[in-house]
């Protein structure tokens, strides 16, 4: 009776160091990615870095499409006579003369301020 006792309490003592040791694992497991999470600085640079990438991807699809855009038009611009562009930049000028005004306000403005600092010397 005391080996059947003793050969069912050794199993038993097995099985318990055997989940011991599973659950000192997991533990350890939990502890890292808890440290991992508290690592305020390490998140951050992890963060930093995926928008980083995150811009780089952003500027190389928008380099793309405008060489693309680029390419299109100078293919236009190329096959469009020069005296069609020029009636083409005069109708804009037309449909918006704001910035043609403001051009010349400018402009103005610019001679007239020469026109002091030379009057001064």
């Amino acid at each position: 009776m005391s080996d059947d006792n003793g050969s069912a309490a050794k199993p038993d003592l097995v099985a318990l160091r055997a989940d011991i040791r599973q659950t000192r694992s997991e533990l350890g497991e939990t502890v890292q990615a808890l440290a991992a999470r508290a690592d305020v600085k390490a998140r951050a640079r992890e963060q930093v870095d995926l928008t980083k990438q995150r811009a780089r991807e952003q500027v190389d699809l928008t380099k793309q499409r405008v060489l693309t855009k680029a390419a299109e038009m100078t293919g236009r611009v190329r096959e469009t006579p020069p005296r069609e562009l020029a009636h083409q930049a005069g109708d804009r000028i037309r449909a918006n003369p704001v910035p043609t005004v403001l051009v010349f306000a400018g402009l103005a403005a610019l001679a007239g301020i020469i026109l002091i600092v030379r009057g001064r010397r």
